[in-house]
């Protein structure tokens, strides 16, 4: 019912800059919370950044400060730019979104399919 598309993955150098989009699109009534999330091999999920239709904002400690999240609530897509890149941003990155179905619904968790993102000398 909904779909998650990533784009913007790929190699980078350490210290590079890298960008990701997401777009969601489906039966969606109110997206409630879009962002990302990453898991690097032999590690669990972790929080990168998500921002709700509030414009609230958390991200992940390690990446506090080289990392923005935008997003553009008219056309349902998430913007994830990231600086200063080191390896151990190395993982798969998830485009996370929590929606709403309609007005009456509890809000759902979808997730998209995942874009590698390497920081490789």
């Amino acid at each position: 019912q909904v779909r998650l598309v990533e784009s913007g993955g790929g190699l980078v150098q350490p210290g590079g800059s890298l960008s990701l989009s997401c777009v969601a699109s489906g039966a969606i009534f109110k997206l409630n919370a879009m962002g990302w999330y990453r898991q690097a091999p032999g590690k669990q999920r972790e929080l990168v950044a998500v921002q709700t239709s509030g414009s609230t904002t958390n991200y992940g400690e390690s990446v506090k400060g080289r990392f923005t999240i935008s997003r553009d609530g008219a056309k349902n897509t998430a913007f994830l730019t990231m600086n200063s890149l080191n390896p151990e941003d190395t993982a798969v990155y998830y485009c996370y979104a929590r929606v709403s179905l309609n007005a009456y619904s509890v809000p759902r968790d979808y997730w998209g399919q995942g874009t590698q993102v390497t920081v490789s000398s």
